[in-house]
């Protein structure tokens, strides 16, 4: 794996910490309102609390096998492709369903490392 991939790879586990920082630990946070375009009444509704948080341990964990597949796995390429390419599925998905940016925004971290891993 080059090194561009790798680092690619890294921001693309950054971001999902960062976005499962946002979802699970500061739920209410005007940063997390203004990143998801929400209220903080919507922010402040308990269903909306457990929903973000749920979200945010799936970001978590997509970054955490990101982090296992480059530093630990003897399958290093098979398994950071794998997961940078269920990142891209999830942000076509969320920009068909939710806004078209994120397309642009989660998916193409993704997308850049997982192209770099074919140069």
């Amino acid at each position: 794996m080059s090194s561009l991939t790798f680092i690619l790879s890294l921001v693309v586990a950054a971001e999902h910490l960062y976005i499962m920082y946002l979802e699970t630990f500061a739920t209410t946070s005007k940063r997390t309102a203004k990143t998801f375009n929400l209220s903080d009444e919507t922010l402040k509704n308990v269903n909306v609390q457990v929903l973000f948080k749920n979200q945010g341990v799936y970001n978590g964990l997509i970054a955490i096998a990101l982090l296992y597949g480059l530093f630990f796995s003897h399958q290093q390429t098979e398994i950071v492709a794998m997961f940078l390419i269920f990142v891209i599925i999830v942000a076509l998905y969320g920009s068909v369903t939710s806004s078209k940016s994120i397309l642009l925004k989660q998916g193409g971290p993704a997308i850049l490392a997982l192209m770099s891993l074919f140069f």
